[in-house]
């Protein structure tokens, strides 16, 4: 049973690490990036152009700092969510390939990567369901004490009913009970 616990706890230790390392990662790298790009006058990676369809040859260039400020929630809250996975992900793969490993972490390792891997299905399949249901865009959170989705709505607001068509959705795709499903509407 102690063994067991010390497992736990150094997989969720080493979770939150790789979150906090993510979250720091994104936040220095993108300040320095763009300092250095506006002292050489190059472009950095995450900048894009777009082509307006006004004028032809005319182009505005988006900042990726607006989409994480809210311009657009639900494309930085998806790649946000994939990076963290991605750097999850990436240590279980490493613990479980260090050559030394414990089979019991190479056990926990595939284990966590399996269930990552059916968060990333079930969130999938909500937000493909929920969109199909006719709301403007959808993003859904899964972890192991519920799911959290938001939705992007043409009043701004939820109903009841919608209430009641996407918690229908979340509890027939993940199989969680209703007390562990948050929705919540996009602002």
């Amino acid at each position: 049973m102690n063994a067991k616990w010390k497992r736990n706890t150094v997989v969720a230790t080493m979770a939150v690490l790789v979150c906090a390392a993510v979250a720091l990662n994104w936040k220095f790298s993108g300040q320095e990036a763009v300092k250095g790009a506006e002292e050489t006058g190059t472009k950095i990676l995450g900048e894009a152009t777009l082509v307006s369809g006004q004028e032809e040859g005319a182009a505005e260039t988006v900042d990726e700092t607006e989409v994480y400020t809210g311009s657009d929630y639900f494309a930085s809250a998806r790649l946000t969510r994939q990076q963290a996975r991605d750097n999850a992900i990436s240590l279980l793969q490493e613990a479980a390939e260090q050559e030394n490993a414990d089979q019991s972490v190479i056990n926990e390792a595939s284990q966590g990567i399996q269930v990552l891997a059916s968060y990333t299905m079930k969130e999938a399949q909500v937000e493909n369901l929920v969109t199909a249901k006719g709301y403007k865009e959808c993003v859904a959170f899964m972890g192991d004490d519920g799911i959290s989705v938001v939705v992007s709505t043409d009043s701004g607001e939820l109903t009841e009913e919608d209430v009641a068509k996407i918690t229908d959705i979340a509890v027939s795709e993940t199989g969680l009970s209703v007390s562990d499903i948050k929705i919540m509407a996009a602002n």
